[in-house]
């Protein structure tokens, strides 16, 4: 298989061009949860948008520390011209940078831009040492007579990835020159690694002006309610000579030098290239071309080695595994239990690395608590939070995939005692009221102040969808979760202990059909005994019912319920959250925190809902995989719309189904990825029923 490449060009420049640019957003990962961010065009309009962000131990968690380069070029005439950053308004700079800009591509995963300028044709290129906190940016003469002298000034606001950009340096920065080692730090900060800075180049030299800062405006921030004006204090500039064959990488790190030099710039590239290369050659062959095989290299970039939970690596290290986790999504998610189980098929299954899906679970084994799995880890802490009533069913969900893709039993039995502590806290009760009525054998759940399903929005005190009572996807995951620890003790240990668990499933079973089940609409309610009654509101929750391997809902139902399901619900790029019509129904997802988050769930389409209705179409209509292939080709042309090669997180619920949210978003890709190896030709149908 050849290099991937995706390419976006324009004609010429525009105010529409530049507009529509803005929007546009590429993203390299480096294995850590750091990263690299941007607009096509190189105008900062989000806080996270920084050529290097690092993940730092705790109590750090994810820095900014190279937030821009003012790139300058000056031709052999004497013609200078700015390719990025500058003077003038927010169209104005990305109208001029669109004007010089006339091609962005992907390779492999990796973006590239080129540049024509007065005859000269430059290429600039980014990448992140995998597991490194740096950044590789460099640049190439492709065309025209050298040389073309170029000026980089690097500019950075140290500060949590997650800080208002308003937020002021807290003392004054340092620089240190030792040669042509560079480095800036903030000296009242003693625990953050400084930036260095080290340029390859003909004729690299260093300018130091005494300092000079600029503002930015990041017009994104604006638009969603946060503080959008920010201050970059630049050291000086860097200028070095670009002629054919003689390239130029300027390297900014927070890694020790010999980190930093281990690595020359045409072998990092290399050694990247090599890597993504592979993820490639191993995944499954139904994915290996078109847009699924560019899914593979974004499903790379959300499984990650969490830095500085140093217990959690000494254990996973006796144990001889490694400690993996999965990033929800980017810019602002960390890890979370709940899309890191739903992740795991499609992230680390699909794509073949089942070293990495046993890592992740075994990891997780680790962490529960109360018969809980974390629902979070906040930005820098070693401790999760456990404020969730269906990420841990979500974990015997993922155990039953990994277990059918590698036969792996001995994990399996390893994890099993620790499964029925969780049913048995489960049983009992555990926290934040999650626990079995015995009455009907269904899982409650609930407290005042908390959302503990995966619809989680909540602003200050007001809870948008509380869901307290018996909730229908948690109950759906319940049963399945009863049913796979019951084939797994009956073939690993014994019926008679296996029988208990077999009489909870069915108990659950039986009242789930009388209790659910609303015969004037054909679908299911939502919650029932919750504190307002049963909540007969049409939402996709309900298709879990069907999708999991062991479907709670009688099979005389699943048709009817889909139909609603496709005709409420359905759109090209997922799900809504919340059927048209429903009193509570928004539209669009936009606005301040608060009108994001009152629409977050209440209407809005997630991306990876898709996932779960594919399952529950091919278990209706087993022959109609072609069909089922069709609910996924919506995604194929919003992989050039926000996120360049990803999928993002939410839509809006009506046309033109605009993206919002995280530009790259862990369960869209997971699950569109899983389904489209699943909806391949060669795939064999078989109607599944309980």
């Amino acid at each position: 298989m050849g290099d991937l490449i995706r390419t976006i060009s324009w004609p010429g420049a525009c105010a529409l061009e530049a507009r529509q640019l803005l929007r546009r957003e590429w993203l390299v990962t480096n294995g850590l949860g750091g990263y690299a961010s941007g607009t096509v065009v190189g105008v900062a309009t989000r806080r996270y948008h920084g050529l290097l962000v690092s993940a730092l131990p705790h109590p750090l968690g994810r820095w900014m520390m190279l937030n821009h380069l003012f790139e300058t070029l000056r031709l052999p005439d004497g013609t200078t011209v700015l390719i990025s950053g500058g003077e003038g308004s927010y169209y104005a700079m990305a109208e001029r940078a669109s004007g010089c800009l006339k091609e962005f591509r992907l390779e492999m995963g990796l973006p590239v831009w080129r540049y024509d300028v007065g005859g000269a044709t430059i290429e600039r290129r980014l990448l992140l040492p995998y597991r490194q906190n740096t950044a590789h940016i460099g640049y190439r003469l492709l065309h025209g007579d050298g040389p073309v002298s170029l000026e980089v000034r690097p500019s950075v606001n140290f500060r949590s990835h997650d800080a208002v950009v308003s937020k002021p340096p807290e003392a004054p920065y340092a620089l240190s020159i030792r040669g042509d080692r560079y480095e800036i730090s903030e000296p009242e900060m003693p625990n953050l690694p400084p930036l260095r800075m080290f340029l390859y180049g003909e004729k690299a030299t260093f300018t130091s002006d005494g300092g000079s800062t600029q503002e930015l405006f990041h017009r994104r921030e604006a638009d969603r309610g946060y503080d959008s004006r920010g201050t970059l204090w630049s050291p000086g500039y860097f200028t070095t000579d670009l002629l054919p064959e003689k390239d130029a990488t300027l390297v900014a790190s927070t890694e020790p030098w010999e980190i930093i030099f281990a690595l020359k710039p045409d072998g990092a590239l290399a050694s990247e290239k090599e890597r993504r290369g592979r993820l490639l050659a191993r995944a499954k062959p139904e994915v290996l071309e078109g847009p699924a095989a560019e899914l593979i290299l974004a499903a790379d970039q959300f499984v990650i080695t969490p830095v500085g939970r140093v217990r959690d690596a000494a254990q996973s290290h006796a144990a001889g595994d490694e400690i993996r986790t999965v990033i929800a999504g980017y810019h602002w998610f960390t890890d979370w239990g709940r899309d890191t189980m739903i992740s795991l098929e499609g992230l680390a299954l699909t794509t073949r690395r089942f070293d990495q899906a046993r890592w992740i679970l075994r990891t997780f084994t680790h962490y529960i608590k109360d018969g809980l799995i974390p629902n979070l880890f906040p930005e820098g802490a070693t401790q999760g939070r456990y404020n969730t009533a269906d990420a841990t069913l979500w974990f015997f969900h993922a155990i039953d995939r990994y277990v059918e893709a590698t036969g792996d039993k001995t994990t399996l039995r390893i994890i099993l005692p620790r499964l029925l502590d969780i049913v048995d806290h489960h049983l009992k009760g555990t926290l934040f009221n999650i626990g079995v009525d015995p009455k009907d054998g269904l899982l409650r759940q609930g407290q005042e102040g908390y959302a503990l399903t995966w619809m989680d929005a909540k602003v200050e005190d007001w809870v948008v969808t509380p869901r307290r009572g018996k909730a229908v996807e948690i109950n759906a995951l319940w049963y399945n979760a009863l049913k796979l620890l019951e084939g797994w003790v009956r073939e690993e240990r014994d019926d008679e202990t296996a029988q208990p668990i077999a009489e909870n499933a069915y108990k659950a079973r039986k009242s789930f059909n009388e209790r659910f089940w609303c015969a004037n609409e054909n679908y299911l309610y939502d919650v029932v005994d919750g504190p307002d009654g049963d909540d007969s509101s049409c939402r996709p929750n309900q298709v879990l019912a069907i999708s999991l391997k062991h479907p709670i809902l009688d099979i005389e139902r699943w048709e009817p319920m889909m139909n609603v399901v496709k005709d409420r619900l359905l759109t090209p790029v997922g799900l809504r959250t919340l059927a048209p019509g429903s009193p509570d129904y928004k539209s669009k997802y936009s606005g301040d925190v608060r009108a994001r988050d009152a629409a977050y769930h209440q209407g809005t389409v997630w991306a990876w809902l898709i996932g779960p209705f594919v399952d529950a179409w091919i278990k209706i209509y087993p022959e109609d995989r072609s069909g089922a292939r069709r609910f996924l080709e919506g995604m194929v042309p919003h992989l050039n719309q926000a996120g360049i090669g990803i999928l993002s997180e939410v839509f809006d619920a009506e046309p033109p189904y605009t993206p919002h949210g995280c530009i790259a978003q862990a369960w869209s890709v997971a699950e569109v990825l899983r389904c489209w190896a699943k909806t391949a030709p060669n795939q064999h149908p078989q109607r599944q029923s309980e």
